[in-house]
C-alpha cells in the first residue's frame, strides 16, 4: 500500500465550520484526499461567511451568506448543532454532547469569539456581531432606527456605526482609548480617520471608559450618561479556544493554538488555522495572529497539503511539507471608503504617505531596510495590490518614487 493510499484511508476531522474549517475541507478534496472527511459545526445553520454580516445581511439586504460549497457532492460529512467539548489525545477522540467523535488526523478552526463587556450580559439592548444569529437580532432593531451607542472605535466598530448610520440611526461611538484604531495603526495615520466619523454624522467620543449599561444607556466612567435604544459592542475577539484547556494543545497568553510553521500543534496529527491559532513568521520575525478573512482562505491550503504529504499522522513534517508565511491582508468598508492593508508594520522604520490623507484616496507606505513591509490604502486598490507583491519580494525601493503618488508603486525599485 501506497503511503499516499494509507492517508486516503484516514479520517480528518475538522472543527468549525467557518471559513477556515469550510476551505480546509474544500482544499483536502481538491488536491486529492479521498479518505472520511468530517467537519462539525456548533450552529445549526449552513456553514457561511462572516463579513456580509455586518453590511447586506445586517442591513436586510440578503438574508444570509451561506458558502456555494456542495459538501454532499464532495463527500463531506457536515454535522450541524455540534458543539465540541474536549479532547482526548491519547485516544484520537474529540468529545461532543452527541457523543465522542474519533479522528486519525485533526484540524481545529473555531475561530474567534467577540469580547464582552463585564456586567453587560442578559441587559435588554446590548448586542455583538459575530454569527448569523446576531444579526438576525440586530437587524429589525436598527431598521427601526433608534439611538445606538457602538462601543469601542476599531475596524468592526467603525463597520457597525457605518451600518447604523446607513440604517437611519443616530450613532455614539465610544473609544476606551485616546483615538480610533489605537491597537491597530499609529497616531499620525488614525487621525485622518477620525474625522470620518463627523463626516457621516456619527458623534466619537475618545478616551471614555464605559461605567455600566441599564437599559436604554450608556454611563461612561466620567458621570456622563448616553442615550441608547441600542448598544451595539465591538471590542474585538479572542481565539475560541476555552474547550483546549489541559488537553494537551499548547496555547499562547493571546488564547491562540501555538502552531508551528507547518501549522501543525503540538500534539501528534493535530493542526490549527485561522482565527485561532498563531503562526512564525519567518518574513516579519515574530509569531503572529491574524483574525481576518484572507488568513482563513490560505492557511487551509497549507493544511491540506501537508495533511496530504503525510506530516498529519504525528511523524516529521519531511521535506515536502509547506510553510504558511502570508504576506497578511485585510479590508473593511466604513464611511464610505474602501480600506485595505497588507503585511505588518512593526518593526519598521520609514512611514511614507502617498496623496493628501484630507482627500479621497491616499497610502501610506512602512518600509524596513528600504523594502517594503505593510501598506495601507485608503481608494487606492492598485497600491494595495502592486505593494501587496512588492512586500513578497522584498527589493529595495527609492522612497522618493514611494512618495509620488503618481508614481505606480510597481516602478518604485531602487
Amino acid at each position: 500500500m501506497s503511503e499516499q493510499t494509507e492517508h486516503n484511508q484516514r479520517g480528518v476531522v475538522i472543527v468549525g465550520a467557518g471559513m477556515a474549517g469550510v476551505q480546509t475541507a474544500v482544499a483536502l478534496r481538491e488536491q486529492g484526499f479521498a479518505g472520511p472527511l468530517t467537519l462539525l459545526g456548533a450552529e445549526p445553520h449552513q456553514p457561511y461567511d462572516r463579513p456580509p454580516l455586518s453590511k447586506a445581511v445586517l442591513l436586510g439586504k440578503a438574508e444570509d451568506s451561506a458558502f456555494d460549497v456542495d459538501f454532499e457532492g464532495l463527500g463531506i460529512e457536515l454535522r450541524l448543532g455540534t458543539e465540541v467539548t474536549g479532547l482526548r489525545a491519547a485516544d484520537r477522540e474529540l468529545d461532543t454532547e452527541a457523543g465522542p467523535v474519533p479522528y486519525e488526523v485533526l484540524v481545529l478552526a473555531t475561530g474567534a469569539e467577540p469580547l464582552t463587556l463585564p456586567g453587560t450580559e442578559g441587559v435588554p439592548g446590548v448586542h455583538l456581531l459575530r454569527t448569523l444569529d446576531d444579526a438576525a437580532r440586530l437587524r429589525p432593531v436598527l431598521a427601526a432606527a433608534p439611538s445606538t451607542v457602538v462601543v469601542g472605535a476599531g475596524w468592526i466598530g467603525a463597520e457597525f456605526a457605518t451600518a447604523a448610520r446607513e440604517a437611519g440611526c443616530a450613532v455614539t461611538v465610544v473609544e476606551a482609548a485616546d483615538r480610533v484604531l489605537a491597537g491597530a495603526l499609529p497616531a499620525e495615520v488614525t487621525e485622518p480617520m477620525a474625522r470620518w466619523y463627523e463626516e457621516a454624522g456619527a458623534a466619537l467620543i475618545t478616551g471614555a471608559k464605559v461605567a455600566g449599561i441599564e437599559e436604554g444607556r450608556v454611563l461612561l466612567a466620567d458621570g456622563r450618561a448616553l442615550p441608547a435604544g441600542a448598544v451595539v459592542v465591538g471590542i474585538g475577539a479572542r481565539p475560541a479556544t476555552g474547550w483546549l484547556a489541559g488537553t494537551g494543545v499548547e496555547l499562547g497568553p493571546d488564547g491562540s493554538v501555538t502552531a508551528d510553521a507547518h501549522l501543525r500543534t503540538s500534539l501528534p496529527g493535530v493542526y490549527a488555522v485561522g482565527d485561532c491559532a498563531s503562526f512564525p513568521s519567518g518574513r516579519y520575525g515574530k509569531r503572529l495572529l491574524v483574525h481576518h478573512w484572507d488568513n482563513a482562505l490560505q492557511g487551509p491550503r497549507t493544511v491540506a497539503a501537508n495533511i496530504l504529504a503525510g506530516a498529519g499522522a504525528g511523524a516529521g513534517a519531511g521535506e515536502s511539507a509547506q510553510v504558511y508565511d502570508p504576506v497578511p491582508y485585510f479590508w473593511s468598508e466604513q464611511f464610505g471608503r474602501f480600506v485595505q492593508y497588507a503585511g505588518h508594520h512593526g518593526g519598521a522604520d520609514t512611514l511614507l504617505w502617498r496623496g493628501d490623507p484630507a482627500g479621497a484616496a491616499w497610502s501610506v507606505c512602512w518600509l524596513r531596510g528600504g523594502a517594503l513591509v505593510a501598506v495601507l490604502a485608503v481608494g487606492r486598490p492598485r497600491d494595495l495590490a502592486q505593494g501587496r507583491r512588492l512586500i513578497e519580494t522584498a527589493v529595495p525601493l527609492d522612497p522618493s518614487k514611494v512618495s509620488d503618488p503618481g508614481t505606480p508603486l510597481k516602478s518604485a525599485s531602487a
